[in-house]
């Protein structure tokens, strides 16, 4: 087996999970490249990715949800070190971000589900601001 691209170590103790490929699903299914076999973890979680040097976090539309250094998120870059809760099952991502790679810890507009009402997702209303000028 090759190096991996980084570790999801378990906060309080437990076996270290190697990140071996470039897109890994977690979930509860057996289907996933982690599987949790929890409870309050979903069948499919949510995906870890690795673009550009940087690991990256996407919820996968789980009941309850993912956390990134203590606060929810639909979508995240995951820094070296960042602390990723999956439905309060804590875990520390190490890697090394290479030298000259940009982190960007914001999700991009269209991933922000939290961002627009279900209302403007469904293109039924005017997003806020917008008073009907062009």
């Amino acid at each position: 087996m090759s190096e991996p691209l980084g570790l999801l170590v378990p906060v309080g103790g437990g076996d270290a999970i190697p990140l071996a490929s470039d897109t890994m699903t977690i979930g509860r299914r057996s289907s996933c490249d982690i599987c949790l076999d929890f409870q309050n973890i979903s069948a499919l979680h949510c995906e870890l990715s690795f673009r550009n040097g940087v690991w990256h976090v996407r919820d996968m539309g789980s009941t309850n949800g993912i956390k990134v250094n203590g606060e929810r998120t639909p979508a995240r870059s995951l820094a070296p070190g960042a602390e990723l809760d999956i439905a309060k099952h804590k875990y520390k991502l190490i890697y090394a971000l290479s030298e000259g790679v940009a982190l960007d810890e914001q999700p991009a507009e269209e991933d922000d589900i939290f961002g627009k009402s279900l209302m403007e997702k469904a293109g039924l209303t005017k997003p806020k601001g917008d008073n009907g000028r062009r």
